[in-house]
């Protein structure tokens, strides 16, 4: 008999919906039972692509006696961490205040009112390795609350306002200044992986943002190395494209195998920014062969992007990526000593046994062919599981990757894609008063939408704008952006709220401001806003922004890894900026000339001047398109010709 999950649409819960466990989703039904019977909260949280979720599964949630246990003692919810990040966030951050440290799977143990008192990650059915066991676990918390509920429940106020985190932060009085992008530099270089690139040890996980505050800095050295180290490595699927999670070891040879839509985007995107300044071929056929996965193997057929790819097929994890030898002759025939060659460099790949493909430093001449024939092959297998639900925030990530790449590459399939998904969030992913929603599946959108979901979002539209010139795209960023300042800022003390005003109320309400692993919702809103101010001249916009960075800019640039996205928005701001403006019936040879190079110093418009500031009474030059150079609105004379509008250009 299917429990509570079973008319649920997040495929993690769905997971579970057979679970002898008497799961409840989140909602007042659980909450509300848990206040009327005075029962402890057992909150477990995690994702459909998460190994070790599956493993407490099979082992703990399947067993009918450890279900019974946890439906007598406590009020037992799952939460997926991708459809509720906000309530992901509180007790990720009293689960490191506990324990030192966090993960997923995230079980927690609440009061009624919602205050954790316990919380750990997995649990295994036997006490093992110093880890109690999860029946243990149990017993000990339910007798706990039987003897101690009262002392327990003492001190939930001071609990709460710590979980409030980031959102108690004053704005700084001391100066910002572009010094401290230069401290951030050498605090990376101090970190950085001179061997293996990235930075720190394993495991290893893409630094993305990383690599993009430094190609804005003009750094080669540790962007180039850790670029091609991991393109190199088996965190980078050497058949299909698309990259892993993290890589477990420093070399970036072993993955952990789930593939997220998050990463592919912004990975694509440092990429392609790091072929435009460094010249390296290989980087853009990385970004490429990293969009094309996602629209043949993530897209749905309305346009939206699936959010991930399990890391276990047929119970095991990567069994679907790895390969023995006589696998690899089995498909590639004569071919197969030329391709044990170059995918077996490295510890990874020496084919003793299944092991995952890494590249090497000489391609055979037909490596595009074998590299088919091995996909072919490989389709035939019992494929991961696909987590089919569209995150609004997700979706923006990748919308962004595809405009940029499809403008500087001029890849009209991917503005298509880019155009159709943006189309999708804004058409489907709203409530009846036309407020944003964060998923969609199997026709349905919910949920309230978070400050990622309109920052991504309000990015990835100027970025559309500025690929295809279309001023519907203009007019949805600004659209988004002014509702994602009426119902998320902070006029107190700067900055942004992980939720809107009309959100549900918990125990805290927090700012989302670390870069990890994604752009957080503060620094995304900070960059967005800021290069809308660029395209319309309105100060309201910028001093938004500042507010973001008076927050943070310290820390920031102490730890740059951590606040990486919003190095790139203090970048921005720093930065003589130019305001590009494209006038006239053919402007592709000049806006060729803007995107032949990565300048991130730079916001572009052009085609209709409908509703873009930037473009109003900016005219042809005797009938000949023209581009007027400006910062802050005040332009130099317009030109004409390409090696004009190159020599005005910021490097």
């Amino acid at each position: 008999m299917a429990n509570r999950l079973a008319a649920e649409t997040s495929p993690y819960l769905l997971q579970h919906q057979d679970n002898p466990v008497d799961w409840y989703p989140w909602g007042e039904e659980a909450l509300e039972r848990a206040r009327v019977e005075d029962k402890p909260i057992l909150l477990s949280i995690g994702y459909s692509a998460c190994h070790w979720c599956h493993v407490m599964e099979r082992e703990s949630f399947e067993d009918p006696d450890v279900a019974d246990l946890m439906n007598d003692r406590f009020v037992p919810i799952k939460l997926d961490r991708e459809e509720r990040p906000d309530i992901d966030a509180i007790y990720m951050e009293a689960c490191i205040a506990m324990n030192g440290q966090g993960g997923w799977p995230l079980n927690v143990f609440l009061t009624p009112d919602q205050i954790p008192f316990y919380a750990g990650t997995y649990f295994p059915p036997q006490d093992r390795g110093g880890m109690p066991s999860w029946r243990r676990v149990l017993e000990a918390v339910a007798k706990a609350w039987d003897e101690n509920r009262d002392e327990i429940r003492h001190g939930g106020d001071r609990i709460a306002r710590r979980l409030a985190g980031g959102a108690l932060l004053e704005p700084s009085r001391e100066p910002m200044d572009a010094g401290g992008l230069d401290d951030a530099v050498r605090a990376l270089r101090g970190s950085f992986d001179g061997a293996h690139g990235g930075f720190g040890g394993a495991p290893k996980f893409p630094p993305a943002s990383v690599i993009e505050f430094l190609l804005r800095r003009g750094e080669r050295e540790m962007t180039a190395r850790t670029l091609r180290a991991m393109a190199a490595g088996g965190m980078y699927d050497q058949v299909g494209g698309g990259f892993a999670r993290y890589s477990v070891d420093a070399r970036w040879l072993v993955p952990h195998f789930e593939k997220m839509l998050y990463d592919n985007a912004l990975l694509a995107r440092a990429y392609l920014h790091g072929w435009q300044m460094l010249g390296d071929e290989g980087f853009r056929e990385v970004a490429c062969e990293t969009l094309d996965w996602a629209l043949r193997e993530m897209r749905g057929p309305e346009g939206g992007f699936y959010s991930a790819l399990d890391a276990d097929s047929e119970g095991e994890e990567g069994r679907f990526y790895v390969w023995t030898v006589d696998e690899l002759r089995e498909a590639l025939g004569a071919d197969a000593d030329a391709a044990i060659r170059y995918f077996g460099a490295g510890e990874a790949g020496n084919f003793e046994g299944r092991n995952v493909l890494t590249r090497g430093e000489e391609p055979p001449s037909n490596l595009g062919e074998l590299r088919r024939r091995l996909y072919d092959r490989r389709s035939q297998r019992v494929w991961p599981a696909l987590d089919d639900k569209r995150l609004t925030s997700w979706n923006a990530l990748m919308i962004a990757a595809l405009a940029d790449a499809g403008a500087v590459l001029e890849r009209s399939d991917y503005l298509d894609a880019a155009s159709a998904g943006a189309g999708f969030l804004l058409e489907e992913l709203r409530d009846g008063d036309g407020r944003l929603l964060r998923t969609y599946k199997d026709g349905t959108a919910k949920l309230n939408a978070y400050l990622e979901d309109h920052a991504f979002l309000v990015e990835a539209l100027l970025t559309l704008y500025e690929a295809t010139f279309e001023p519907r795209w203009f007019t949805a960023a600004r659209e988004v952006a002014d509702a994602m300042v009426e119902r998320f800022a902070d006029d107190e003390r700067g900055g942004f709220f992980e939720t809107s005003t009309d959100h549900e109320a918990l125990v805290a309400r927090r700012k989302d401001l670390e870069d990890n692993p994604i752009p957080a919702g503060n620094s995304s809103a900070a960059y967005g806003l800021l290069r809308l101010a660029a395209l319309t001249g309105e100060y309201e916009y910028e001093r938004r922004a500042v507010g973001v960075l008076r927050l943070l800019h310290g820390v920031a640039v102490q730890h740059p890894q951590a606040f990486a996205h919003l190095l790139q928005a203090m970048d921005f701001h720093f930065a003589q900026v130019k305001e590009v403006a494209l006038v006239g019936d053919d402007t592709r040879e000049l806006a060729r000339v803007v995107r032949r190079r990565f300048r991130p110093h730079l916001v572009l418009a052009g085609g209709p001047a409908d509703g873009v500031p930037l473009l109003a009474d900016r005219q042809p030059v005797d009938g000949r398109a023209a581009a007027y150079v400006c910062e802050r609105f005040a332009c130099r004379q317009p030109v004409t010709e390409a090696r004009e509008l190159e020599a005005l250009l910021p490097e």
